[in-house]
């Protein structure tokens, strides 16, 4: 039997970047705020103190900052006629766990998105008409726009200390910034980190090409900063351990770092650690929750009421309370109905390992995770998808995030794997060797989704959420097209040799190898109850005080890194929470 709790005004389920900032409005209200956890509680010092967090075995190999997939994980297939099997070690994607969850280990890379990307649907339909979108992909709009987001988009970019250049404020465009980016009201809180050498070369290289490269926005921070809520971060110093890692400088933005030492202080909030939740709890009619069940560290069960329920947990964990608390229908990809499951996308990385002449150095023990130059002549709709036949875009860059000899060092195609010849290798590589990448979007379609597996359960009993992914003709198109852009950049960089991941067709999602941890869609935002799970405030369209954050409200996978807009569509909940809910509770978007 469970034990009930004092009630609370909002439960948060999850204290990672969505849990800390919608705690933070919300407890800035008056109202009582619990988070709940299921990890361990952790803090820049002790637990990222040096030299406890460079520790490269621990947190590169071990997975040290990440989900404990003994006790809870997911089941993988490529195919919905294909048996799926559980993800049992880390490898293709790394969902975090802890207080700050994948906001620790994330590398920096802070970027917005295209107010296209919004309205995707209607873009493409007004450029190259409906035929052109195939009939297996599930394109649709958010339901909302980018200029009702800016506002918030500035306001986590000024919580985290965003490093960067402008490129478009109010319509003008700056140079030396993004020429591509929609309008931004003002300058980034920090100028942009001094680039590194694989940066340097990429930038000379695009720009002999004709390209407009750009410093990446990063938060690692370029200067010392304290941001709106009293919070202080110090100059990133390049010690190349950002990604897998916690920040032993205060110089990434974290929740530790930008949210919580204000939030700790507010006496209505709380937080509760080791305290994985099973359901949202709802009233006899289905259409209202009335809180959370979860178990602690010791095995107890108990039953936390709450007046509003924010599911802010990692994406998979969010859908898959979705399907376990039955709150909406679960997709179906064979009838087309039920939403639940529907829209799952993944990001796609190519990547491309450059080795120069020993006269180059580059030095790539050293980094930052956001440290970078960029291009986006083929990000979204910026250039003519016509004559390429697919739909989609991304960016590509030169960046320098730091390696180590635990992390892996790359070497030249036909290298020994062990011995002399690969030692030898390193030796003459290591120091002249950098790295180009194109990070692209991943469109919705109807045979990728995500379910409850009918075999596997979790240690707490309970079904397993079943991935049901691979890469389509469109995706492999798209990375084929940016394959050649890469090794065109990479010759004029003047690398000798290149080496990688350039994904074509006829190829299959690999999930041993490190992708990319941005998981998008599941749980769709948009105008439309049929097509969707939120409305365009993230508030679930079947239970009004239930709302839901994270990438896995994303209608498809964009070309950028995901954080800036979690973070921004994060605020966008509250602010509406604040101005609209708290004085009228009930459906903000009528059904």
């Amino acid at each position: 039997m469970a034990t009930v709790n004092k009630p609370v005004d909002v439960v948060i389920v999850g204290f990672g970047w969505t849990g800390a900032i919608m705690a933070m409005e919300l407890a800035q209200t008056g109202l009582s705020v619990l988070a709940l956890e299921r990890g361990k509680d952790q803090d820049t010092v002790p637990d990222f103190a040096y030299p406890k967090v460079v520790d490269e075995i621990a947190q590169s190999a071990r997975n040290g900052l990440l989900q404990n997939l003994s006790q809870t994980t997911v089941t993988i297939r490529h195919d919905k006629n294909d048996r799926a099997l559980p993800y049992r070690q880390i490898g293709s994607f790394k969902p975090g766990t802890g207080v700050g969850g994948a906001g620790i280990h994330w590398s920096g890379v802070h970027s917005r998105v295209m107010p296209d990307e919004l309205r995707m649907k209607s873009r493409v339909i007004e450029r190259y008409g409906e035929k052109f979108i195939p009939p297996d992909m599930q394109l649709q709009d958010w339901g909302i726009t980018y200029d009702e987001l800016e506002p918030h988009f500035d306001r986590f970019e000024y919580t985290c200390g965003t490093s960067g250049k402008a490129g478009n404020i109010m319509g003008k465009i700056i140079e030396g910034g993004n020429p591509f980016e929609g309008p931004r009201s003002r300058e980034y809180p920090l100028p942009p980190l001094i680039d590194p050498p694989t940066s340097v070369l990429f930038a000379k290289a695009t720009k002999e090409l004709g390209y407009k490269p750009f410093a990446l926005p990063a938060s690692n921070a370029s200067r010392p900063y304290k941001n709106p809520y009293g919070c202080q971060l110090g100059p990133c110093n390049f010690c190349g351990f950002c990604s897998d890692y916690g920040c032993i400088n205060y110089s990434k933005a974290s929740p530790q770092t930008t949210i919580l030492p204000a939030l700790y202080r507010m006496p209505n909030f709380s937080y509760r650690t080791e305290c994985h939740v099973l359901k949202v709890n709802t009233d006899s009619t289905g259409k209202k929750a009335t809180g959370v069940t979860y178990v602690d560290a010791k095995g107890a069960e108990f039953e936390q009421p709450a007046s509003i329920v924010v599911l802010a947990a990692f994406h998979l964990h969010n859908v898959r309370l979705m399907m376990t608390s039955k709150i909406g229908q679960i997709y179906n990809p064979d009838t087309g109905e039920g939403t639940v499951g529907r829209n799952f996308c993944y990001q796609m990385i190519d990547s491309v390992n450059l080795f120069f002449d020993n006269k180059t150095y580059i030095n790539q023990f050293m980094g930052a995770g956001g440290v970078g130059q960029e291009i986006e002549e083929y990000m979204a709709d910026n250039f003519d998808h016509g004559p390429e036949n697919f739909i989609g875009g991304g960016v590509i860059w030169g960046r320098q995030t730091g390696n180590g000899p635990v992390r892996g060092i790359p070497v030249p195609k036909g290298t020994p794997t062990w011995g002399s010849g690969w030692k030898q290798a390193v030796k003459e590589n290591f120091l002249h060797t950098g790295r180009i990448e194109a990070q692209l979007s991943n469109m919705a379609y109807k045979g990728c989704f995500l379910d409850l597996d009918p075999t596997y359960k979790d240690v707490y009993g309970t079904p397993m959420l079943r991935m049901t992914l691979n890469w389509q003709d469109n995706d492999l198109r798209m990375s084929e097209f940016f394959g050649k852009k890469l090794d065109a950049i990479g010759k004029a960089m003047g690398a000798t040799s290149m080496s990688g991941r350039v994904l074509k067709r006829g190829d299959s999602w690999d999930t041993r190898a490190y992708q990319s941890t941005h998981i998008n869609g599941g749980t769709a935002m948009g105008a439309d109850p049929k097509t969707s799970v939120v409305n365009k405030y993230l508030q679930s369209w079947d239970v009004s005080n239930l709302f839901v954050l994270g990438a896995n409200v994303f209608a498809h996978g964009i070309g950028y890194n995901p954080t800036g807009l979690v973070g921004a569509l994060a605020y966008w909940a509250a602010a509406n929470i604040r101005s609209t809910y708290l004085k009228n509770p009930g459906p903000m978007v009528p059904v």
